[in-house]
């Protein structure tokens, strides 16, 4: 594996983790499987992960025909992923007093809501279909990879983490995200639009 191979492939892990948003998620989780022993709740939450991955890994293939078969520009899809990206972020930076409160009566969840929309959400969906159309898909396989490995130790170890770091703890480190990633959506809107005139 060459350099330029291996920095393309952090380039693009990296936005996919954080939009992954594993801290966030992690302790939403940790909070809906409260009735769970923890041995069930890393169970659950590995299972939720590997839903995840596979639905991300299927629109990795297969976007590109579903944008043909809908017509829909690459512009188009950038500056939407773009909204998308800036709206999950805006989320991450300025949470709703309360939090995201879990249903009491929740049980075990399968698929929804932890694999979709928690972890395989729109904006990581919308970041895939992009970069596959973008990059080389062994490329873009590999950086999924990374991202989802990172973000599975992430949500494994939440406990550990809120122990040690508190919740205020969490939320700083969520927010800093957040603020990252606001800056990566307005890239995408900006690569959007440059496209769109482009095609003129």
């Amino acid at each position: 594996m060459t350099i330029e191979t291996l920095r393309a492939i952090i380039e693009i892990a990296f936005p996919l983790f954080l939009i992954m948003d594993p801290v966030g998620n992690g302790a939403i989780c940790l909070s809906m499987l409260g009735e769970f022993s923890p041995r069930r709740q890393r169970a659950i939450i590995g299972r939720e992960l590997l839903f995840a991955l596979g639905i991300i890994l299927l629109f990795m293939y297969l976007g590109e025909g579903l944008l043909g078969v809908l017509d829909i520009h690459q512009s188009t899809l950038r500056m939407a992923g773009g909204a998308i990206l800036f709206i999950i972020s805006m989320k991450m930076v300025f949470p709703q007093s309360g939090g995201e409160e879990p249903d009491p009566h929740f049980s075990d969840p399968f698929i929804v809501p932890i694999a979709v929309p928690f972890i395989a959400g729109p904006s990581c969906l919308a970041a895939v279909m992009v970069y596959a159309h973008r990059d080389d898909l062994t490329v873009v396989g590999a950086a999924i990879l990374l991202a989802w490995v990172g973000t599975a130790v992430f949500m494994l170890l939440v406990p550990w983490l809120t122990r040690v770091l508190g919740t205020r703890g969490l939320r700083a480190m969520e927010r800093l995200m957040g603020l990252i990633l606001i800056l990566m959506s307005f890239q995408m809107l900006e690569d959007g639009v440059r496209l769109f005139i482009a095609s003129l």
